[in-house]
């Protein structure tokens, strides 16, 4: 774990513009700075980053976040990982702290493990470009081939020499460990000698999302039929081979743009695809797809299409991880090579532009794909038809996630024709394999319960909501996320002599039943306790940072850019004002220094910060607050009334009833709202 004196030291240091604009292009404007969004395809920027909020926000696509979410975001780092690229990037030494010695020790070997990847890479490039045998061989093997050198400097390929130690002999001469070089694959021990693994080879270096070399592929290149055609990393503590999808580091941002990953098998498929402009690839090393490789290609995108060969194999090998892909919510189609060919021989044969017009034309559902075939199989025989049917059920019945009801609901309907069976009997059959999953991940829950289980969440799905719910709901987060924006902006200012705005705002809500948003009263819950511990210097950028990502999101919707200067309000003021364009080239400062004349003042008082109404717009949030709690103990006292025993029980709750609406109309009356009787 990171100590809090690293993390105080790198957020003390970072500026958004500089991390965000080694990213993004950024022009400034106003106070703001504005760039085209890296997370959409745009045009026109709406991208803006607010160095004094530390925040950004795109106004098109509505991304928005801190200096460490964008890294999260932009480059799929973990928030530990963010923090160590941000100390890196400003020389802030990085402490952690350990439960333990075997902790420690993990760590230690994890290090050692990345450290020799690296050393490896870099000496089998060298091989490959900078010796003779690896010009002659490795080089002129891949150039045949068809790769450029610009993509095989890319993706960092090399080639082992023949000679039996060359790289052992030159890692264990820069004091590498016997015992890690063994464990990395790269070494073997032969007559108790330590020997190259991978000679005569060319290798291909298998990355991690952040760029760190996991293991190594590393292909034959003479015939020989003894030798196994590809050699892979052994599984060590970073290189585990049901977590890794390669080309993913080269392929994430393209990735997100595109919003659609495409899946082929092997590493030159890859490459071929990336060397052609096809960059939103990666490959699954030929194994099954399993549930840790989908889940990553769901951090860029629902969208997949696998693309595998269209033989026998390919089309088995298509299948495989149906379930579980669609159990992860992806969105998924298959396309599959014609003629014997794959995708590095096809985008070879086609150009890219014939490469991606065969993907589009030829995307297959992946569900009625797999009917189809199984019906081919089954052919006439009833028995097996039966089968599929029960199948294909079970099947549809992993599309389980509340967003995707109605892709099942089409699906069964689209399924039923095809296989020419009545739509409700295809229903039952799809709930029944529902309810049997819910009963074995319940813990066997009795069938009798599951059943009232499914059935109880059916009619949830279909009840909905009517629009004032939404309404009211709405109103209610408005207020209480308006106490917390005041709390993170204003807290730390003077309500008066004897308190801070902050110990005001939480003296008046000492109750944790006035919110209803979880969030809003954990903040504010965090606020309190900062004051108790006398942290009376607390700053926005604690929450915009937190590393709890529910405090900092919050946070960050808070602070966001709640007002954008129209187009029209910009064009008309520059014609008052006489600047045109200017305005936008001018900081705040310098634009009221220029205005002078008395007809400006308008635009001057329309212009003032938000801060001159803190004392108004905090106490209208706080009454807002009290009505609804009054309007809650009304509700309760009518309730009271309604089931009063006795004269004097129901004369007490009117008076109370009285009192109540007496407070309710003080506080609307304070605060500007009309009640409709």
């Amino acid at each position: 774990m990171i100590t809090q004196n690293t993390i105080q030291q790198i957020l003390g240091r970072i500026d958004i513009v500089e991390v965000i604009g080694g990213f993004v292009k950024l022009k400034k404007r106003g106070t703001n700075y504005l760039g085209l969004c890296p997370f959409h395809n745009e045009k026109t920027p709406s991208f803006t980053v607010s160095p004094s909020k530390e925040i950004y926000k795109c106004f098109g696509c509505g991304r928005s976040g801190n200096t460490i979410s964008f890294l999260m975001e932009h480059e799929k780092y973990s928030y530990v990982e963010s923090l160590k690229w941000l100390a890196n990037k400003y020389g802030v030494e990085v402490e952690e702290t350990f439960t333990s010695d075997e902790e420690r020790k993990q760590l230690q070997e994890t290090e050692s493990l990345y450290i020799i990847n690296s050393f490896a890479q870099q000496f089998f490039t060298r091989m490959l470009f900078e010796t003779e045998e690896g010009r002659d061989i490795g080089l002129s093997y891949l150039k045949e081939r068809g790769f450029r050198e610009d993509i095989i400097k890319k993706f960092q390929l090399g080639y082992s020499p023949e000679q039996k130690d060359a790289f052992s002999k030159e890692a264990l001469a820069k004091q590498f460990s016997k015992v890690v070089l063994v464990k990395t694959g790269l070494t073997v021990i032969r007559n108790e000698q330590p020997v190259d693994n991978y000679r005569g080879r060319i290798i291909f270096p298998v990355h991690n999302h952040s760029g760190k070399v996991l293991g190594f592929g590393a292909r034959i290149i003479k015939s020989n039929d003894k030798a196994p055609k590809y050699i892979n990393t052994p599984e060590n503590e970073i290189y585990i081979k049901s977590k890794i999808l390669y080309g993913s580091y080269f392929a994430r941002q393209a990735i997100d743009k595109a919003d659609e990953c495409l899946l082929v098998e092997g590493y030159t498929d890859v490459i071929s695809l990336h060397q052609a402009g096809i960059e939103n690839v990666v490959a699954s090393g030929g194994t099954s797809l399993t549930q840790d490789q989908l889940r990553l290609i769901k951090k860029y995108t629902k969208n997949l299409t696998i693309i595998y060969d269209g033989d026998a194999a390919g089309v088995k090998a298509a299948l495989r991880g149906l379930d579980m892909a669609l159990e992860e919510g992806l969105n998924v189609k298959l396309v599959l090579i014609p003629d014997n060919e794959d995708p590095d021989s096809y985008v070879n044969k086609a150009g890219a532009p014939g490469f991606i017009r065969f993907i589009q034309e030829n995307k297959k559902d992946f569900i009625l794909f797999q009917l189809q075939v199984a019906l081919k199989d089954a052919g006439n025989d009833p028995n097996k038809k039966s089968e599929v049917v029960n199948q294909i059920a079970e099947t549809i019945s992993r599309i389980n996630k509340a967003e995707d009801f109605t892709k099942q609901q089409d699906y069964i309907k689209q399924c039923s024709e095809v296989l020419k069976i009545d739509e409700s009997g295809m229903h039952a059959l799809v709930n029944k394999f529902i309810r049997n999953r819910i009963s074995t991940l319940e813990k066997k829950l009795p069938f009798e319960e599951a059943k009232s289980i499914e059935e109880n969440a059916q009619k949830a799905a279909a009840s909905g909501y009517e629009d004032n719910t939404f309404t009211l709901l709405f109103k209610d987060e408005l207020q209480e996320r308006e106490i917390a924006r005041v709390l993170l902006e204003h807290g730390v200012k003077k309500w008066n002599e004897h308190q801070l705005i902050a110990e005001y705002i939480l003296s008046e809500l000492m109750e944790e039943n006035l919110f209803d948003n979880a969030n809003v009263l954990k903040l504010i819950n965090t606020y309190r306790k900062l004051l108790e511990d006398n942290i009376t210097t607390i700053d926005k950028s604690y929450f915009i940072y937190h590393s709890d990502t529910t405090l900092s999101s919050l946070a960050v919707s808070l602070l966001n850019f709640p007002y954008e200067e129209s187009e029209r309000w910009r064009r008309e003021y520059n014609q008052k004002a006489g600047f045109q364009d200017k305005l936008f080239e001018q900081d705040y400062e310098d634009f009221m220094r220029t205005v002078t004349t008395e007809k400006d003042s308008s635009l001057i008082n329309f212009l003032k910060t938000e801060e001159d109404r803190t004392g108004e717009e905090i106490n209208s949030a706080l009454n807002y607050l009290k009505l609804k709690k009054i309007k809650r103990l009304l509700i309760q006292n009518q309730s009271d009334l309604e089931n009063a025993q006795t004269a004097e029980e129901s004369e007490v709750l009117q008076k109370t009833h009285l009192h109540l609406k007496q407070l309710e109309q003080e506080l609307s009356k304070r605060s500007g709202i009309v009640i409709i009787r």
